[in-house]
């Protein structure tokens, strides 16, 4: 099985560094043209996607949706792909995290979730997906957090320290091993979409 994940377009609160979390922002109109040119991109390419499935947060769902239109494949909505809830740090800027919670904010934010229940419900979607499509390449479109805590619990190997808006990382499942054929690509935002 191959899985391509794909981090969301880009939103106004990534422009302006706020956090999102669980917040539901749209896409704004640069991460739509994001989205368009990384479906450009899929269309090039001789890698043949069965389907698209996505967090259900508009922001994902819209750049799955744009993906799963031009490539003419299915799109479907799981829950389990949303970002981490960041509990009160959600919409608030580094800076006003580091005022607030100190450089060590990611562990001291209250009623945010942990990592072990961002891996947790992950990998059991992957492991439940993976069961469901063998031998099928899905893209999978979801978050910056969700998608490094994924990296690191499945073992890839690769940097997660910054997982850019509309990249695209590569995993095929070999001897049941995750292994990366690409990672944080983002080499189609400098292209012109047809």
């Amino acid at each position: 099985m191959r899985m391509g994940w794909v981090r969301h377009g880009l939103t106004s609160w990534n422009k302006a560094g706020k956090i999102q979390g669980t917040t539901d922002i749209p896409l704004s109109a640069e991460g739509k043209m994001q989205a368009h040119r990384l479906a450009h991109r899929l269309t090039q390419e001789s890698w043949v996607w069965h389907g698209v499935v996505a967090s259900d947060l508009q922001r994902a769902a819209m750049t799955g949706h744009i993906l799963a239109e031009r490539l003419g494949i299915p799109l479907l909505m799981d829950e389990r792909l949303r970002e981490r809830s960041f509990g009160e740090a959600e919409g608030t800027t580094e800076a006003e995290r580091l005022a607030r919670w100190g450089k060590d904010w990611r562990r001291l934010v209250p009623d945010q979730e942990t990592d072990a229940q961002v891996r947790a419900r992950g990998l059991a979607f992957v492991e439940q997906f993976a069961d469901l499509h063998p031998g099928e390449s899905w893209l999978v479109v979801t978050h910056g957090s969700f998608l490094a805590q994924m990296l690191q619990a499945l073992q890839t190997g690769v940097d997660d320290s910054h997982i850019s808006n509309l990249s695209l990382t590569i995993l095929d499942r070999e001897d049941g091993r995750w292994v990366p054929i690409l990672h944080n690509c983002t080499a189609h935002l400098n292209d012109t979409p047809v």
